[in-house]
């Protein structure tokens, strides 16, 4: 079931990277930004995670969270995250469950058998709980439009 403009955002629990579990209705409140990533340190996920970071200040003066997940376990997620000094939560998705329920699992990655990642995606849920913006690459190597988010925010 692909996930359009105007449906409700599927729910998740995901463990942060302190092994605490996280849900959707926590960020709740603002815009959220998932940012859905292919792996951790992998060099195209760190350019656009490290831009999330960088307008940081920008999207909390509009009450925006920005949420990532990726499906690397937890630990991954902390070293990526502590290297990069990333300001919003990384969260491991390491059954796919959510990747699933979002419609963005990217099968045999690298063309290596069962390798399941996130394509790269970004969705922005509104306050109302519906996705109110979808950007899904079939390329791992393709960032997203950030100047498009931003003014999606706006």
């Amino acid at each position: 079931m692909s996930l359009n403009v105007g449906d409700n955002a599927p729910d998740f629990e995901l463990a942060d990277t302190e092994l605490k579990m996280r849900t959707l209705d926590e960020f709740k409140g603002g815009k959220i930004v998932l940012s859905f990533i292919v792996a951790a340190g992998s060099p195209v996920c760190e350019v656009e995670l490290c831009t999330f970071r960088d307008s940081y200040e920008e999207m909390n003066k509009l009450g925006v969270q920005v949420v990532a997940i990726s499906n690397d376990g937890p630990f991954a997620n902390k070293a990526f995250a502590e290297k990069h000094n990333f300001n919003f939560p990384l969260l491991a998705d390491y059954t796919s469950k959510t990747i699933r329920d979002y419609d963005v699992l990217m099968p045999d990655l690298l063309h290596i058998k069962d390798y399941n990642a996130a394509k790269r995606s970004v969705f922005i849920i509104n306050e109302d709980g519906k996705i109110g913006y979808k950007w899904v690459s079939e390329d791992p190597l393709k960032e997203p439009n950030y100047d498009e988010i931003k003014n999606f925010l706006k």
